[in-house]
C-alpha cells in the first residue's frame, strides 16, 4: 500500500486546480532541463494533488517545443503516482461532437521532433505500450466525467501530429477513413510513452474542439471557434479533475495493470556496461529498478 498523489497535465486553458488546500508554486529542477512551468502542488480532499501546465502559463510552449522528459521527471520525483492527461483535440467521428470529452485508450504517434525516451546508448531498455493507458485511472476519469454532466466517450485512438500546423484536407481523411483514429492532438505523444518508462499510471482525456478539417459541414479548423469550446472545456475539466480524488482514494494499491512495474524486465543494457551519467539521470525514474 502506498500514498496516491495525483498529477494532472492541464493543456490549452487548462492553468489550475480549483480547491487545493495548502496550494504552492514548486520549481522542480530535473537532469531534463526544465519542466514547461512550476508545479501546482497541494491536496484536495484529502488527496494530494500536483499540477503542470503542459504548455506553461501563458502558453509558452509549441506542441514540439514542449519538455516532455522533464516533465514526466518532475511529477514522478515529488512522488505523483497516477497522471492524468488533459488536452484540446479534433474529432474524426460525427459522434464525438465538439465539447464532448472521450477517454482515450490507444494512440498513433506521427511525432518526429521530440526526445522519445529517457533511455539510450549506455542503458537500453524496451517497454510495452500496446496498452498505452492504464485501465484503472481511465475508467476513474469515465467515471468522473459522467458525475460532472459532461457527454463523455469511453475508449477512442488518438492521432498524434507533430503540428504546429492543423492536417491538410487529405491527411485528415486518411487519418480517420484508412487509420481508424478518433481524435487528432499534438501532445499526448511521447507524454504516454515517457510515462510508461517512469512507470507512472497514465490515463488521458481528449476534449474535443472541433472536427477538425475532414467534416463536409465544418470545413477547415477556425481558430476562433476552438479557443470559444475550449474555455467552455476547460470548466469541464476542472470539474472532472475535481471528482478524481475520491473516486482513488488517499492510499493506492499496486497498479493491477502492472503500470508501475513496468520496467521489471526492460532493462537489456548488462549492469557492467551501463553508462553511470545515464544513471544519474534516471535517478527519480527509474531509481525503483536501477
Amino acid at each position: 500500500m502506498s500514498e496516491t498523489m495525483i498529477g494532472v497535465i492541464g493543456g490549452s486553458g487548462i492553468y489550475e486546480i480549483d480547491g487545493l488546500e495548502n496550494a504552492s508554486w514548486q520549481a522542480v529542477e530535473t537532469p531534463w532541463g526544465a519542466p514547461s512551468d512550476s508545479v501546482l502542488t497541494g491536496s484536495l480532499n484529502g488527496v494530494k494533488m500536483a499540477f503542470l501546465p503542459r504548455h506553461g502559463r501563458g502558453h509558452i510552449h509549441s506542441p514540439s517545443s514542449v519538455p516532455y522528459r522533464a516533465n514526466i521527471d518532475a511529477l514522478k520525483r515529488i512522488g505523483v503516482t497516477d497522471v492524468i492527461s488533459v488536452s484540446a483535440c479534433g474529432s474524426f467521428r460525427e459522434e464525438m461532437a465538439p465539447g464532448d470529452f472521450v477517454v482515450l485508450d490507444q494512440f498513433i504517434d506521427r511525432t518526429f521532433a521530440r526526445e522519445k525516451s529517457f533511455f539510450g546508448t549506455g542503458c537500453v531498455a524496451h517497454v510495452s505500450v500496446a496498452h498505452p493507458t492504464c485501465p484503472r485511472l481511465g475508467e476513474a476519469c469515465f467515471t468522473a466525467a459522467k458525475d460532472a454532466g459532461i457527454t463523455v466517450h469511453n475508449g477512442g485512438t488518438y492521432l498524434a501530429m507533430e503540428g504546429p500546423q492543423f492536417s491538410t484536407l487529405a491527411e485528415s481523411k486518411m487519418y480517420r477513413e484508412s487509420w481508424g483514429a478518433d481524435v487528432i492532438g499534438m501532445t499526448n505523444m511521447p507524454e504516454a510513452k515517457l510515462a510508461r518508462e517512469a512507470e507512472l499510471c497514465y490515463a488521458s482525456v481528449a476534449m474535443i474542439t472541433d472536427y477538425d478539417s475532414w467534416h463536409p459541414d465544418h470545413g477547415e479548423v477556425d481558430v476562433t471557434e476552438i479557443i470559444k469550446t475550449l474555455m467552455g472545456n476547460a470548466d469541464k475539466a476542472r470539474a472532472l479533475v475535481s471528482r478524481l480524488p475520491a473516486l482513488l482514494g488517499a492510499s493506492r494499491e499496486a497498479c493491477p495493470h502492472g503500470c508501475d512495474r513496468a520496467l521489471e524486465y526492460a532493462i537489456l543494457t548488462a549492469p557492467e556496461a551501463r553508462d553511470p551519467a545515464l544513471l544519474a539521470r534516471l535517478d527519480a525514474v527509474a531509481g525503483r529498478i536501477l
